[in-house]
């Protein structure tokens, strides 16, 4: 009876969590989080979900896909509260990617407001960053941002 007391409904840790109850459906259909279910098919979440869910968007708010965030869940042991450990870990595994992410936007940063100064607003035509469209030769995309 006092785990079953411990556990929160979908409603709880929408509350708690900040979520939308369909955010945390969606989660769950994605394997992030898990919940047990009772004798009438009511969802009941245990309180280490809460935890998980602030991991999934602090990631998300940092622009990490769910993909490594899944990862990184499967990592944990299920069932209980990560550790300060488990935590560490997971962060020193992200730094790296989270270091290139932050300069490839400081570049974009750098070159939107050379674009913007100049006023054309044109990759095509642009003199100062993409001279004669030279930078159709090296691919797709944002090619001077992967540089």
């Amino acid at each position: 009876m006092a785990k079953e007391n411990s556990l929160l409904s979908v409603g709880d840790v929408a509350r708690r969590s900040g979520l939308a109850v369909s955010a945390i459906h969606f989660y769950e259909r994605k394997g992030l989080i898990a919940a047990d279910r009772t004798g009438g098919n009511q969802r009941r979440y245990g309180r280490d979900v809460l935890r998980r869910l602030a991991l999934i968007r602090a990631a998300q708010e940092v622009g990490l896909p769910l993909s490594e965030v899944a990862d990184a869940l499967a990592s944990l042991p299920a069932g209980r509260t990560p550790t300060p450990a488990d935590w560490r870990r997971i962060a020193s595994g992200w730094a790296e990617r989270l270091d290139a992410r932050i300069r490839v936007l400081q570049r974009l940063r750098h070159d939107l407001d050379g674009c913007i100064g100049c006023g054309c607003l044109s990759t095509k035509r642009c003199q100062l960053i993409n001279p004669a469209d030279t930078l159709a030769n090296e691919g797709t995309g944002g090619v001077a941002l992967r540089r």
